[in-house]
This record gives structure tokens, C-alpha cells and sequence, in this order.
């Protein structure tokens, strides 16, 4: 005899996730053998019964199997927020009535928090300038709005993800909205911990301020250098990094939403195309407006491949300096040995108690990383024909992409790396000392072919420059000991007005 096992049988005695395991895969179960029939312009489609997405955003995910990433989150969130404001706005225009916008306002709520995600299912790159993106949005919205009014799933009566949802908006005036938007949810974490790295730059610059190492140019000896004024002039180029983030920052406030499809504002009250931009600014807190040129905005992408330039300049300066910090810590015996980084993981398999850079050498990937992702979002921008640039989907996902991974590089170089960075100061010390480099200083006082000759012989004989222009009688030890000063070598503009000042008054 066949006895029918109940829900209650099953669940009996297991624990609190394998309850929630075993009800997720039956409501899955559901949902894959359950369907809904729903139509659209090219036909109809069955859906699963339980789906807030529709017909147009399933036709999208068979479409563009393309790279298996869904829609950044905050774009999601983004697009949610416009659908809410829309929604308020058409509802003050008389447009569209009570009952609907507060449900579609509910809906929206619920995935600005979070919920409904598994729902967005389209592929980051899709085709169409993203209107599979936007139909997934108001297909959502839709449902979840309907379902609120006492609607199935799938009827849109209540509540149309055209009609409604996407009242008095097109994708090509909603998408590039959200893009701006998330571009400037994405920057902010990344100025944060831009300005925590240029505060840990500075304190290792105060912290060796009285080490002197030997300056290379072109990986050659060149004069004398404070390893403080190197990791000065690292802080300094993460300051300027941050100020061109900040003002293409202040770019992404510029917005085409109420253009429509071309700019021209078609199907739009004049109520919706005064308010909507003031809306959307209320809800989500930036000083936002309305572009002069709407023709122009709906168009051009040109102010993402702005923000994508000052990502890649940064990704790019710092690659530099890591690899600057790979060549100043390599050996440790053998290579230049000026500082120690910290030890964060074993370097070798075979090779017993090795340990590479790996916090430089990751982020100089990431550099790599964005520099592609960059010619990527400069060839769509150029790529745009006539009223609008078809190519925003792998746009965005590029400078999303770009964003994060810098943020997260740049926090890893702080907290992983650049604190705990000592220095060798008795070997940079040495290093200085026994270079030929330092003849330079005395060009002034003897000329540059004495000081040549000078350089050449302690590089062929070992022998010091000190050594040398003593035994030849050239200067005093007195007189050198003030040409040859390390610190006098190294001190600019009013540093070296002051010492030569203290000298003479002693």
C-alpha cells in the first residue's frame, strides 16, 4: 500500500535550514511544472505561475545568455526608484489614479529594500539599449502591484507594466537615469577609501621624513631622496586622483528623464515633465536636473566615458606606485630592499618561506581590469547612431564593474598593505652613501666635467665620492661635509632657506 507522505511528515525533526531548503525547492518545483500564459507583440509565452517577471523579460533572459551576471543590484534599486517617482508624479498629474500609484509606490518600496531580486533575471549585456531591463522592472512592479490591489499574477488588469508602471517614460530616458544614479551611488565608497589611502600615504611620509635612500631615473642612480618626499608625492597624486572623481562626480546630476525617446518629451503631461526630475531628487537625495538639451542627453554617452576616464586614470597611477612599492621591498637580500611590506600570505609552493608583494601585484590587476573596460565604454559611447546610443547595457556593466573592483582594490592597499609598510633605514642609508649619484652636488662648486670624472672613478675603483674628492684634494672635509649633506641634498624652496639659515647663525 502507497502512503502519501504530507509536507508535515517531511519536515519532522529537521532542522530550521533544511526546513527552509526543503520548502524553497517545492515552491521551485511549483514554479518550473506551473504555468501562466501571458502575450506580447511577437506571441505568446507560458511563464511560471509564480513569477512577478512577465513574458518580455523571460523572451530577454533566452535572448542573452551572454554573461550570466544579472543587473547590478543598485541599478536595480535605481530603476525602482524612477518607477516611484513616475508614479507619484503621474498621480499628482491626475494621471494616474490613487489606488494604482500607492500600490505601484508599495511595489517599489519593496525592491528599493532588497526583496524581489531572484526576479530580475535579464543579463547585464543585452540588446535593445536596455529596454529588456526597464520591461523586467515594470513587469515586476506590475505584478507585485497588482497582486497588492487582489490581482493574479499575469492579469494586468489593475496594473500594466506599459500603460502604468512606465507611464509617461520610455527606456531611452529611464536607463541612462538609473546609469547616473548608480554611478553615483558607486563613487561614493570609492572617494571614501580614496581619501582613507592618500591619509595613510601621508602618515608614512611624516613617519620616514628623515630617511634618506638614492633617487633612480630611468632605474639608474640619480640624487639623493627622503623616502617621507616619496610617499608624499604618492599621497599627492591620490589627492588629485580623488578631486577628478569628485567633479566627474558632479557630472552624472545632469539627467534626461522626461525626454523620453528622443528628447522630444512625447506622451508626457507638462505637469509630469516639470515635477519629475524635482521627484526623483526628493527620493533619492541628490541635487539632480533636468538637462538644458534633452536631444543631446538622450543621444550622447559621453559624460560616462568621462567617469570612466578618471576610474582608469586612477586604476592607472595606482598600478604605478604599486609597482614602485614591489621594486623599493623586492629581494629581500638580493633586490633593492628600502622597505618591508607586510607579510599577508606564503609566496611559494616549492620555495620554503618565500613572500611576494601580493597586495601591489593585485591591484596593478585591477588596473589591467579597468584599462580594458575602459576602451570598451569608449568604443560604445562612439559607436551611437543618430537619436540614441543602442550600446548603454555593456556601458554599465563595464563602469559598474570599474567602480567596485577600484573601491575594493584601493580599500585592500590600505588596510592590507600600505600601513604596515616599514622601512630599512640603515640600508637606504648605505645605499645613498656608496652611489656615484651624489657627485651631482658638486657640480656647483667644481663643474659638471670634474664631477663626471669624479663619478666615473668610484663606480670603476669602488671607492666613494667622499673618499675620492678628499684624497684628490678637491675640497676640505669641512667644505664636504656641507656639499655632501644628505638632508641639504634633499630639502626644497623654504626647507632649505631656513637650514641654510640656521647654519650661518651658528
Amino acid at each position: 500500500m502507497n502512503i502519501r507522505r504530507t509536507e508535515k511528515d517531511e519536515i519532522r525533526g529537521r532542522s530550521k535550514s533544511d526546513v527552509h531548503r526543503i520548502r524553497r525547492k517545492k515552491r521551485d518545483d511549483k514554479m518550473k511544472t506551473e504555468t501562466r500564459l501571458e502575450a506580447d507583440s511577437i506571441g505568446t509565452m507560458e511563464v511560471p505561475a509564480e513569477a512577478y517577471y512577465g513574458v518580455q523579460a523571460l523572451r530577454a533572459k533566452q535572448n542573452f545568455p551572454i554573461t550570466g551576471t544579472k543587473l547590478h543590484p543598485v541599478f536595480i534599486r535605481n530603476l525602482a526608484q524612477i518607477k516611484k517617482a513616475a508614479a507619484i508624479t503621474n498621480n499628482n498629474a491626475g494621471l494616474l489614479p490613487e489606488d494604482k500609484a500607492d500600490a505601484i509606490v508599495r511595489a517599489c518600496d519593496e525592491v528599493i529594500a532588497g526583496k524581489l531580486a531572484e526576479e530580475f533575471i535579464v543579463d547585464a549585456i543585452q540588446g535593445g539599449a536596455g529596454t529588456s531591463a526597464n520591461m523586467n522592472m515594470n513587469e515586476v512592479i506590475a505584478n507585485r502591484a497588482g497582486e497588492i490591489l487582489g490581482c493574479p499574477k499575469g492579469s494586468y488588469k489593475m496594473v500594466h507594466p506599459n500603460d502604468h508602471v512606465n507611464m509617461a517614460q520610455s527606456t531611452n530616458d529611464v536607463i541612462p537615469t538609473a546609469g547616473k544614479l548608480t554611478v553615483l551611488d558607486l563613487l561614493a565608497p570609492l572617494e571614501k577609501v580614496l581619501v582613507r589611502l592618500e591619509k595613510e600615504l601621508a602618515k608614512k611620509a611624516e613617519e620616514f621624513d628623515d630617511v634618506i635612500t638614492m633617487g633612480r631615473t630611468q632605474l639608474q642612480d640619480a640624487v639623493p631622496i627622503r623616502l617621507g618626499q616619496v610617499f608624499h608625492g604618492y599621497a599627492s597624486m591620490v589627492s588629485r586622483d580623488r578631486k577628478r572623481i569628485e567633479k566627474a562626480h558632479r557630472e552624472m546630476y545632469t539627467v534626461n528623464l522626461g525626454g523620453t525617446a528622443v528628447g522630444t518629451a512625447i506622451n508626457v503631461s507638462d505637469s509630469y515633465f516639470y515635477k519629475i526630475v524635482p521627484n526623483l531628487e526628493k527620493i533619492t537625495g541628490y541635487p539632480l536636473k533636468q538637462a538644458e538639451d534633452l536631444f543631446d542627453a538622450t543621444e550622447n554617452l559621453d559624460g560616462f566615458v568621462a567617469v570612466s576616464g578618471v576610474v582608469k586614470t586612477c586604476a592607472v597611477d595606482l598600478s604605478k606606485m604599486c609597482n614602485d612599492l614591489r621594486l623599493m621591498s623586492s629581494g629581500p637580500k638580493t633586490g633593492f630592499g628600502e622597505i618591508n611590506l607586510p607579510a599577508k600570505q606564503n609566496g611559494s609552493s616549492i620555495m620554503p618561506g618565500k613572500v611576494n608583494p601580493v597586495i601591489p601585484e593585485v591591484v596593478s590587476q585591477v588596473a589591467f581590469h579597468i584599462v580594458g573596460h575602459d576602451t570598451t565604454i569608449t568604443m560604445a559611447a562612439e559607436a551611437g547612431q543618430l537619436e540614441l546610443n543602442a550600446f548603454e547595457p555593456v556601458v554599465f556593466c563595464n563602469l559598474f564593474e570599474s567602480i567596485t573592483t577600484l573601491e575594493k582594490a584601493v580599500d585592500t592597499l590600505s588596510v592590507n598593505c600600505i600601513t604596515g609598510i616599514t622601512a630599512n633605514r640603515k640600508h637606504c642609508k648605505d645605499l645613498m652613501e656608496s652611489s656615484a649619484g651624489i657627485a651631482t652636488a658638486l657640480c656647483p662648486h667644481i663643474g659638471y666635467k670634474a664631477s663626471a670624472t669624479i663619478a666615473k672613478t668610484a663606480v670603476k675603483t669602488g671607492k666613494s665620492v667622499r673618499e675620492l674628492v678628499l684624497e684628490q684634494g678637491i675640497m676640505t672635509e669641512k667644505e664636504l661635509e656641507e656639499v655632501l649633506d644628505p638632508y641639504l641634498m634633499t630639502e626644497v624652496g623654504e626647507e632649505r632657506k631656513e637650514d641654510e639659515a640656521r647654519r650661518k647663525a651658528c
